[in-house]
């Protein structure tokens, strides 16, 4: 693997932690817990590609702790190894039950760990390129709308919890279809593909969000951010299109396009939803095409 996939490794003894972090660290990144608290948190914080969970722990147990992660929606799919001296029948169940993959019985042989271990990892790669390829848009290669669609519920269901500001800009480039008819439609694949660098060297924090939504339409989603610093991005992006200048093929005619942009801004709260915040900002592009276009509107949220 090219980059070390990372572990959580929750136990209550620290020389069964000791003992994983010796076999596993010579492959793969190993972080620790020793409770079920503990470890529900940094699986938050550092959400691991895998989950390596003893049963047997005081205050939250791990059946408890189990429950929590596959409840969820941030660490749901993350496979969990049961580590356990309880190997009985009963036990295997409750588990499974529970969303468990797998178990490793105490004592443990390193040899055995490493290797129910490599093989929960190597299904989470699989299961991660057949994602990537439903997940991303094949001209652009930036999220299609599928992937936007699950993290705006996701970052949606964040700033309710934390009460915190969610921006979403609406892209629409002007007069694609001219641009189509007057250059063809493989120039416009080539501007399409040029725009969406642009768009995603503007998604500048990691939980900043840029997808093709469709056709000639972007999205860029912004969390922990309010309407005032999105409008100003928002700006930012439409002056490097407008300033932007694309080769055709033969490299004799420098082409220009511009864009709209309708911005919106929400604090989720339990009477709103996601496609409020969409619909506003489909209001506002509306507005920016209609008053003339090149421009972002805002409105009033």
């Amino acid at each position: 693997m090219s980059k070390k996939s990372t572990i959580l490794a929750i136990d209550d003894e620290p020389i069964t932690l000791i003992i994983l972090e010796t076999i596993l660290t010579p492959d793969w990144n190993v972080i620790t817990a020793e409770s079920g608290e503990e470890g529900l948190k940094k699986s938050l914080a550092v959400i691991p590609d895998l989950i390596l969970l003893d049963i047997m722990m005081p205050g939250m147990n791990g059946f408890d702790t189990l429950k929590i992660l596959k409840e969820s929606v941030e660490t749901q799919n993350i496979p969990v190894i049961i580590i356990t001296v309880e190997n009985n029948d009963a036990t295997e169940e409750k588990c499974f039950n529970l969303g468990a993959v797998d178990f490793i019985s105490k004592p443990f042989s390193s040899v055995v760990v490493r290797a129910r271990v490599k093989n929960q990892l190597q299904i989470v790669n699989q299961f991660r390129t057949i994602e990537r390829l439903g997940l991303i848009d094949p001209l652009t290669n930036i999220r299609n709308r599928r992937s936007f669609n699950d993290r705006l519920n996701t970052e949606w269901r964040r700033c309710l919890r934390e009460k915190a500001p969610l921006s979403f800009l609406m892209i629409d480039v002007d007069k694609f279809k001219d641009y189509n008819d007057t250059y063809g439609h493989p120039q416009g694949d080539t501007l399409l593909k040029t725009l969406a660098m642009i768009f995603e060297s503007s998604a500048r924090r990691p939980a900043d969000i840029i997808a093709r939504l469709g056709g000639e339409e972007f999205g860029l989603l912004l969390p922990n951010t309010s309407l005032k610093p999105a409008t100003e991005i928002a700006e930012n992006i439409r002056e490097s299109v407008e300033a932007l200048r694309v080769l055709t093929a033969d490299g004799r005619t420098d082409t220009k396009i511009t864009i709209s942009i309708g911005v919106a801004a929400i604090v989720p709260t339990e009477d709103l939803h996601a496609e409020d915040l969409i619909c506003k900002a489909d209001e506002n592009l509306y507005m920016a095409k209609a008053s003339g276009r090149n421009r972002v509107c805002s409105g009033k949220n």
